[in-house]
């Protein structure tokens, strides 16, 4: 179908209001507008930039950002006191573009234990706060709070009240996430045939069974025009509607979402997952659906295989669509050997035969002594079988550091220079740094790190430490080195030896440095 039949699915980004409520989550005003200017980027249609009544500070940011995003329409939470909506269109009058979104509770349990109010009182007191946010614009949704456990004659009646009284949008929210798909889809389809009136239909739905993003879908099967998410799914309790789950499933599942569509840059949808995730402390799990680590990522054999030779036999999403890269080949002990032989090529590591077979032998040995290898880990294991020695210019005789809190970390090294054994001492920022300054004060040797890693070989106490970094020398020369010892600052100092072996080499020989750097090639 064109998408020019298509309807559009508004997206109302709550992450700024209740996406903020997470417990142990508190943005100031600066970060909030961080998170509003990507959301601007990202496309959606409404911010819900807070609760403007609940603190001054939350007044302070939705006004700040009511001042300086452009681009989706800005929105502030009220509750229907007559105080609170003024309070709310104080924070969001200098917008270009703006909305009053007022609720009130409808289900029982809320109404005698909260409100202890009677179904009359809160009726009236819908119709009163929809009237008065009307008085102040155009945009005015309402929200009948616990929609799922509400009596549904009685709600509707509710709603209908807020549509004659100026609501454009009826926002039908799973308070506590208590729908399943079904049931919800019917009770936001049986609202549509049961409130008349020019309205969008919204829903938001909670994730307290892990259902809200189905819940969310099936609304908008059911006729929802609206969904209000927040990014990474973060909200009250277990977490809103994830709006990355949302999107991509509108876009991926076209036959089933025929006929509508939404406004989203999902290219944006990674790096907006990792600023929420930055600001609001709220890790994403690995296995998150669009946004984790490992959403496109392969350790099984069958699945790397099937990855490599046609990367839709596993991925019903591209990476790329979603800000995501591109597919993760992670090696570890589920690998096959395409993956294996895919990854040394990518490496420049051309290895075929009986020395593939070793390679890979060695390489399952190893994966089931550590959770994933590294390049490092790869270029060591390929070198032993080849039998390409880097020609050791420097070596490591001892070291010895000092460190704690009110003493200057040092560090004390003996090391072999072209057979002369040379002493040398410095300082550093801490252990580490000290060895590898001293290191460098032994040969000569100008640079930066640019990557370092530690990893250990095995669990327990007495693992042994590995070290992968990377080096760039004052003259471009860019190379790798691993160590392993049963103290991370000595395997340090071993990987870092290792990696001015290999510089050295490319000085005395001449090599093509990027031939150095990968042991197990065949040239």
């Amino acid at each position: 179908m064109s998408t020019t039949t298509r309807e559009r699915v508004i997206i109302f980004d709550t992450t700024l209001r209740d996406g903020e409520q997470s417990p142990g989550i508190s943005l100031d005003t600066g970060e909030k507008l961080e998170i509003a200017e990507q959301l601007a980027r990202l496309g959606v249609d409404y911010i819900e930039a807070g609760f403007p009544i609940a603190s001054q500070g939350d007044f302070e940011a939705v006004h700040a950002i009511a001042s300086s995003v452009t681009g989706p329409v800005i929105c502030g939470l009220s509750r229907t006191a007559h105080k609170d909506i003024d309070r709310c269109w104080e924070a969001i009058e200098p917008a270009p573009r703006r909305r009053i979104h007022t609720f009130i509770a409808t289900s029982p349990t809320h109404m005698e234990h909260k409100l202890r109010m009677s179904p009359e009182q809160v009726l009236a007191e819908a119709a009163s706060a929809v009237a008065r946010a009307r008085g102040y614009t155009e945009d005015v949704e309402f929200s009948p709070e616990d929609a799922s456990r509400s009596d549904f004659d009685f709600m509707c009646d509710v709603l209908q009240a807020a549509v004659d009284n100026g609501a454009g949008t009826l926002n039908i929210p799973d308070t506590v996430g208590y729908a399943t798909p079904v049931e919800w889809a019917e009770r936001i389809r049986s609202i549509r045939e049961r409130v008349s009136g020019d309205y969008v239909l919204s829903t938001h739905c909670h994730n307290d069974l892990g259902l809200a993003v189905a819940n969310s879908l099936a609304a908008v099967q059911a006729g929802a025009r609206q969904v209000e998410c927040t990014v990474n799914g973060i909200g009250e309790r277990a977490g809103n509607a994830a709006m990355e789950e949302i999107v991509m499933a509108i876009r991926t599942r076209p036959d089933t979402f025929s006929d509508v569509e939404t406004s989203i840059r999902t290219e944006e949808l990674a790096r907006s997952s990792r600023m929420v995730s930055r600001l609001t402390g709220y890790p994403v799990q690995f296995n998150k659906a669009v946004v984790g680590r490992n959403a496109f990522a392969h350790e099984a054999g069958i699945h790397q295989h099937g990855v490599l030779n046609e990367r839709t036999t596993y991925e019903i999403m591209d990476p790329s669509d979603v800000g995501q890269g591109e597919s993760k080949i992670v090696l570890g002990k589920h690998s096959g050997r395409a993956a294996f032989k895919d990854t040394l090529s990518k490496l420049g590591m051309t290895i075929q035969g009986d020395a593939l077979n070793a390679a890979f032998t060695r390489f399952k040995e190893l994966a089931d002594r550590k959770v994933q290898l590294t390049d490092a880990d790869l270029e060591a294991l390929v070198a032993e079988e080849m039998g390409d020695r880097v020609m050791a210019t420097y070596s490591l005789i001892s070291l010895e550091v000092r460190s704690g809190s009110t003493t200057t970390p040092s560090a004390d090294l003996v090391i072999r220079v072209e057979g002369e054994e040379c002493a040398v001492s410095a300082t550093g920022d801490g252990m580490v740094d000290a060895s590898c300054t001293a290191i460098k004060k032994a040969t000569g040797i100008v640079g930066r790190l640019t990557d370092y890693n530690v990893m250990s070989v095995t669990g327990g106490v007495d693992a042994l430490a590995d070290v992968a970094l990377s080096f760039e020398s004052s003259d471009g020369v860019k190379v790798s080195g691993r160590g392993l010892a049963a103290d991370v600052v000595e395997a340090s100092a071993r990987a870092f030896i290792s990696a001015l072996n290999k510089i050295a080499r490319v000085r005395r020989t001449g090599e093509d440095p990027n031939a150095v750097d990968r042991p197990g090639h065949l040239g």
